[in-house]
């Protein structure tokens, strides 16, 4: 939704409104990750659904009208996400480790940047065009139509059935500060994630220019993730994650500092940069930790980043209106990162010098 909001707000809709569309999307982001940790299915199929769901969701969004349907579509399109994140990190980090090949998990996650800058050109395509936002939403959802069917074979495979099942093992206590910290994660990032074109839009009317920040963001996310995992291989992975938050920290603060639309883009290629780079290292750590059995740990993790990051529209859709009630909320984020980086340095000093392996 983040390129198109420039688009809706321009027929009308307001930042606070755009804000709960946010959120909405944010709660069933929440309700995914935490349905599971608790929903036995084959991930294949997990996947398949969830691909399908998201592009049907968006599709949608371009055909009906009212702002309690939209509510529902973009819940169900979090919902589908989670999904997608959780099954096929643990689907795809575990197939990879099987054939010795973890740099490849800097490939899976740098399609979230690569589908980020590819919707932001779209939306810049659809605006010089003078078109809709239910255009933008449309031709994103065919978009998303295509790029499924395209990967759908990959995961129809059937799990491979093993000669003599292995005992379960016992379950692993989560791990409290990985979990709290990818919740101040969650927070920290996703107030530039879901408003930077809004914030440019106020200071830049040109629509090439504030249209601008959402590819810069999604080419920097794809780029960065892409050299975490190859040049990250003698790096622990919550080294990664630390460094991560505190430049991700100076993204977030940057337009408070730097004027104008340098300030933007600057915020763009840190928080870009940044951001999905979190995210592979976070579940590398979940998975170094708990091996094969990390899906839950990886779900309690998604489950609190999804809290986080449904606070951060909720506040600014809350004090938008009030007097720097939208410098306040970057504040807070910028301190979420910095404690969250606090945290895992705290818990790592005795650990990271024994801790094998890395991205």
């Amino acid at each position: 939704m983040t390129p198109i909001l420039p688009m809706m707000q321009h027929e009308g809709l307001s930042l606070a409104a755009g804000g709960w569309l946010a959120a909405a999307n944010y709660l069933g982001y929440f309700a995914g990750a935490l349905s599971t940790i608790w929903i036995d299915v084959d991930a294949s199929r997990a996947i398949r659904a969830a691909l399908l769901a998201i592009a049907l969701a968006t599709l949608a969004m371009g055909f009906v009208d009212g702002f309690a349907a939209w509510l529902a579509l973009r819940a169900l399109a979090g919902v589908a996400s989670a999904w997608v994140l959780v099954f096929v990190s643990a689907w795809t980090l575990e197939r990879l480790a099987e054939r010795g090949r973890p740099r490849l998990s800097g490939v899976l996650y740098a399609g979230v940047g690569t589908g980020v800058a590819i919707a932001g050109l779209g939306c810049l395509v659809v605006m010089q065009a003078g078109a809709s936002a239910a255009a933008a939403w449309l031709s994103l959802g065919a978009l998303a139509l295509v790029a499924a069917a395209a990967i759908w074979t990959p995961f129809s495979f059937e799990p491979r059935a093993s000669p003599r099942a292995a005992p379960a093992a016992p379950p692993r206590p989560l791990s409290w500060p990985l979990i709290l910290s990818y919740g101040a994660y969650g927070f920290g990032y996703i107030v530039p994630a879901t408003f930077l074109p809004a914030m440019a839009r106020r200071i830049v009317a040109d629509p090439l220019a504030f249209g601008s920040a959402w590819p810069v963001f999604g080419a920097a996310a794809a780029l960065s993730t892409l050299v975490a995992a190859s040049a990250g291989a003698a790096t622990q992975p919550r080294r990664v994650w630390m460094a991560s938050m505190l430049l991700m920290a100076i993204g977030v603060a940057a337009p408070l500092v730097v004027p104008g639309l340098a300030g933007i883009l600057v915020s763009a290629v840190l928080v870009g940069a940044t951001f999905v780079t979190i995210t592979l290292a976070g579940m590398q750590e979940a998975r170094r930790l708990h091996g094969a059995a990390a899906r839950p740990l990886m779900a309690a993790m998604t489950s609190a980043f999804a809290l986080g990051q449904l606070a951060g529209p909720i506040l600014v859709a809350l004090v938008e209106k009030l007097p720097q009630g939208f410098t306040a909320v970057l504040v807070a984020a910028a301190a979420a990162l910095l404690a969250g980086a606090a945290a895992l340095a705290i818990r790592s000093r005795g650990t990271l010098s024994r801790a094998p392996g890395g991205l």
